[in-house]
């Protein structure tokens, strides 16, 4: 926990006041029961409770008939870049949220900084002010609106916006061979088409992908004259054309590709070329089987585009690299330098009395696999090695002849370590679990109890993408703002259904544990005839039950409530002449694409 908090709050015949700590001035800001702030004087309010310390003020939420105000109620320290620019993660955030809000909250890595804009790079921090922030990693834009909107007229609230970013930031001061530095990464996820892994796929209209995050790595050289900062940008993000995997409760999702429209993608790489220059784009999904059709949409997209400043390479991960050989990863440098890829091209600023920008990155590698997780943050990891071998070089710590890593192992192991939650934290927001392959990432090798956690995380999120995601993707919804509560005529959560689809995991559940319980309490001899009746009969129900579940997977998935997916439709069922129910229907602009399908 941090000692120091941002901000008092108290109640009042009004609502609820907010005020700067540390700070005697009489200035207010008020929340009123109706939703609205504005700013009043502390002299002219009636005071309900004393004032309670708090982190800070995440913003302001209208859900169906009544506001709700998020508060970051505390923070502990997740490092410091450099002076006082010091970075907090929430702990626990005391809400009057709906549960599936309080859930939303309560499981994602937010991160923040009084002093610091963290939805920015660190080039542009000189021009930080209060309303500074990119807003597409500022995760809290939505709730601040209204705050964000009086500050314009009201400098004074500005100080109650408090951005919050959605990914992953740690900074640990150590040596890299007896020097002092301090080494870190900030990991920014987007909040334009933000969700869970099978309900937020590919691209929108808008040039927006899934999973898209950008990740900053941080090395800073201390000195008596000013600190040197070398960073290093890499993107990821879904593959940017229309295709879906639709939940059918099967391991392997039905594949589903939407329409040949470049238009977005076009859109998503102007924006990418704009912020970040020359795009490496690393592809890595398989080159045939399931994968097969993303490969040959993705280079089609790009072909189409014709872009110099686009630079594709596709890399065959699983059989350049199987065996468990990862450290043939480093193949793909060879292809990228062929293309372009200098590695001298970082960024470095000097951060004395004057913020000077030595040199500026003018690329980024933008790397995908089906996820954007695991095998992308095997290959960013590795880029991010290679970048930071050569900064060493130049800032004079190493002289480049033994490898940074073989130099001091010591510090390796820090590398590993930071990299390796990275690739957790980014994993647990889109797939329910920690990364795979995370025990190369942390030891730089495979191991078999490494094998084993890849098992175990790839059956959790078979059970939460197809049993439990949908709840999840409802909170993104909800707190980015993509559903407004208030504004819908009809309840969201009613299960429309036909009967018999409700009731059958029942009948399977009902006929499973009676076939258990005959087993454990037997009324007389497991073999009477009674006994065995009862048991074919029952085994008879759950089979039918189960069989009828698995031939109709998609009616039984747990699917997002609040907004509707783009690759599926709900059609009626009718019952004589009345409508009965609806069930889920592939939208008729994405197609089936399977690989096992015969149709392809």
């Amino acid at each position: 926990m941090v000692a120091s908090t941002s901000l008092k709050y108290a109640k009042t015949a009004e609502g609820y006041v907010f005020q700067l700590a540390g700070t005697a001035s009489s200035e207010l800001l008020l929340v009123a029961q109706s939703g609205e702030i504005s700013t009043v004087d502390i002299e002219k309010q009636t005071f309900q409770t004393s004032f309670q310390p708090i982190a800070g003020l995440l913003g302001i939420i209208h859900l169906y008939s009544n506001y709700y105000i998020v508060l970051a109620q505390s923070a502990s320290n997740a490092g410091t870049i450099y002076g006082d620019k010091t970075i907090y993660k929430p702990d626990e955030d005391d809400t009057k949220y709906t549960e599936i809000l309080k859930s939303h909250l309560d499981n994602a890595t937010l991160f923040f900084s009084y002093t610091y804009d963290l939805t920015k790079s660190f080039g542009n921090q000189p021009t930080y002010s209060s309303l500074g922030f990119d807003n597409e990693f500022m995760w809290n834009y939505f709730i601040s609106a209204s705050l964000i909107e009086l500050s314009k007229s009201t400098p004074f609230v500005s100080n109650f916006v408090l951005p919050v970013i959605y990914g992953y930031a740690k900074f640990t001061k150590t040596t890299i061979n007896t020097k002092p530095v301090t080494f870190g990464l900030i990991t920014r996820r987007s909040r334009h088409r933000a969700g869970t892994r099978y309900f937020r796929r590919g691209i929108n209209k808008d040039g927006y992908v899934a999973n898209f995050n950008e990740t900053e790595q941080f090395l800073v050289a201390h000195t008596v004259e000013a600190d040197q900062v070398y960073t290093y940008f890499q993107i990821r993000g879904s593959v940017p054309v229309f295709w879906a995997e639709m939940n059918n409760l099967m391991y392997k999702p039905k594949l589903l590709l939407g329409t040949s429209d470049y238009l977005p993608a076009r859109i998503h790489f102007d924006k990418c070329i704009s912020k970040y220059g020359t795009n490496y784009l690393v592809n890595l999904v398989n080159q045939s089987g399931y994968e097969k059709p993303i490969k040959l949409a993705y280079e089609s997209a790009v072909n189409a585009l014709n872009d110099s400043n686009v630079k594709y390479t596709y890399f065959d991960f699983h059989h350049e690299c199987r065996k468990m050989r990862w450290d043939r990863v480093k193949l793909l440098v060879d292809h990228l330098t062929k293309l372009g890829l200098s590695q001298k091209d970082y960024s470095l600023f000097s951060v004395g009395k004057e913020f000077v920008a030595e040199k500026v990155q003018g690329h980024v590698v933008r790397t995908n696999c089906m996820d954007c997780l695991d095998r992308t943050n095997v290959v960013q990891s590795m880029l991010a090695r290679w970048f930071l071998q050569q900064q060493l070089i130049d800032a004079g710590i190493i002289d480049g002849v033994v490898d940074w890593k073989d130099l001091d192992p010591a510090f390796n192991l820090v590398f590993q370590a930071v990299w390796a939650d990275n690739a957790d934290y980014v994993s647990n927001a889109y797939s329910g679990t920690g990364a795979l392959k995370t025990d190369y990432t942390r030891t730089g090798k495979r191991t078999n109890k490494g094998a084993l956690n890849d098992l175990v995380n790839s059956i959790t999120r078979y059970i939460k993408n197809n049993y439990l995601d949908g709840a999840r993707q409802d909170g993104y919804d909800l707190f980015l703002g993509n559903v407004i509560p208030y504004e819908l005529t009809t309840s969201p959560f009613k299960d429309s259904r036909p009967a018999l689809y409700q009731a059958v995991p029942y009948f399977f559940t009902v006929g499973v544990f009676i076939i258990l319980a005959t087993f454990i309490w037997p009324k007389g001899s497991l073999t009477d005839f009674k006994n065995l009746s009862f048991l074919t009969a029952m085994t008879l129900w759950s089979g039918f039950s189960l069989c009828f579940m698995i031939k109709n997977g998609i009616q039984f998935v747990n699917w997002p409530t609040l907004e509707k997916l783009d690759f599926l439709n709900q059609k009626e069922i009718c019952k004589d002449g009345k409508v009965d129910g609806y069930l889920y229907a592939k939208a008729s602009d994405y197609n089936k694409f399977n690989e096992h399908d015969k149709k392809q």
